[in-house]
C-alpha cells in the first residue's frame, strides 16, 4: 500500500435539529491508501455526503480524529484547509457546479486562479483532449450535455493535480450510457494512480470500484478490499 490518504478513528458528525440529535456520520474508523479506488455506497440519509464533506474539509467534525494526507485536520484553522482543499483534493458533484457564463476552459482556468496556480491555457486544453471535450473547449455550460458537463468537472478537478479526487454522487443526473463514460474515466485515471473516492446509491456503478464500503445509519457494516 501506498500514502495513507484518510484515516478516521471514531469520527462523528452530529446534527441538532430543534431538540434532537442526528448522528449523520457515527463512530467510523476508516483508512484509504494512495492509489485506491473507493466506492461509498448506502441507502439516502446513510451518511455517504456527510463522510465525503469532512474528508474533502468542507464540513467540520463532531469528536474523532481525522487525517488527511498525513495532516491532523479535526481542528485545523480554515485558512488551512482552505489550502488542502485547492490544491490536495479534485471535487467532483452531482450536479457539475460549472460557472454559467463562462466556457469549459475558462471553468478550468478559474480553479487554477483560486488555487493560485499558474499554468498556460494549452495545458487546461490538454486536460479537455483527455476526456473527448477538445471539439468542446469554447462552449458554455447550456451549450453541454449532461455528460460534457461532468467531464469537464473531471477535467477542472484534474486542473491543480489533486492527490486524490472525491466524487459525490457523479452520475446521479446522467443517463446509463453518460453514466458508464464517467465510470470508464475514473477507472482510466485510477489505473495511472490516481486516488479516487465516489460516493454513490447506483449499485450497478458503484460495484465497479477495487473497495466498496457501505453505510447504513452513520455506520460502516462493511469494508470490501
Amino acid at each position: 500500500m501506498g500514502e495513507l490518504i484518510v484515516k478516521a478513528e471514531k469520527l462523528t458528525k452530529v446534527y441538532k435539529l430543534s431538540a434532537e440529535e442526528i448522528a449523520a456520520v457515527n463512530n467510523v474508523d476508516l483508512e484509504i491508501s494512495s492509489g485506491e479506488f473507493v466506492s461509498i455506497m448506502g441507502p439516502s440519509g446513510s451518511g455517504k455526503t456527510t463522510l465525503l464533506d469532512m474528508v474533502g474539509c468542507l464540513d467540520s467534525i463532531t469528536s474523532g480524529q481525522l487525517e488527511i494526507l498525513g495532516n491532523d485536520v479535526s481542528k485545523m484553522k480554515e485558512s488551512r484547509l482552505v489550502n488542502i482543499r485547492r490544491r490536495k483534493i479534485g471535487f467532483i458533484f452531482q450536479d457539475f457546479s460549472l460557472i454559467p457564463s463562462l466556457t469549459a476552459l475558462e471553468n478550468i482556468q478559474l480553479t487554477l486562479y483560486f488555487a493560485g496556480i499558474q499554468k498556460k491555457p494549452k495545458e487546461s486544453i490538454r486536460l479537455l483532449e483527455k476526456v473527448s471535450l477538445a471539439h468542446r473547449v469554447n462552449h458554455l455550460p447550456k451549450q453541454l450535455s449532461g455528460g460534457e458537463k461532468q467531464r469537464v468537472a473531471i477535467a477542472r478537478a484534474l486542473a491543480t493535480e489533486p492527490k486524490f479526487l472525491l466524487a459525490d454522487e457523479p452520475t446521479g443526473h446522467l443517463d446509463i450510457e453518460n453514466s458508464q463514460e464517467i465510470l470508464s474515466i475514473f477507472k482510466q485515471l485510477n489505473e495511472e494512480g490516481l486516488t479516487i473516492i465516489m460516493a454513490t446509491h447506483n449499485q450497478k456503478l458503484g460495484l465497479q470500484a477495487k473497495r466498496i464500503i457501505y453505510l447504513v445509519d452513520g455506520r460502516i457494516v462493511e469494508n470490501n478490499k
